[in-house]
């Protein structure tokens, strides 16, 4: 899994080009996820490109693990 934090805003800009990337390299079975200060309407898109959840200020830490391993049993065989 990959997992970004923003916080400058940039975030239309990064998560796309790491998908680019990822799929350039054929990662089809990675995680990409993250978070920071990320407008609710920003965070439907990214999804729609394929990101994974993404988490705003004040997320519980365990909610970002527990989402991470869920996506794991689900996605990867172990």
């Amino acid at each position: 899994m990959i997992g970004i934090s923003i916080l400058s805003g940039a975030h239309m800009t990064i998560f796309p080009k790491i998908l680019s990337l990822m799929k350039e390299k054929g990662l089809n079975d990675v995680l990409l996820t993250g978070g920071g200060i990320i407008p609710e309407e920003d965070i439907k898109e990214l999804k729609k490109m394929g990101v994974g959840q993404l988490f705003t200020p004040g997320a519980p830490t365990t909610a970002i693990a527990d989402y991470i391993k869920k996506w794991r049993e689900e996605n990867r065989k172990m």
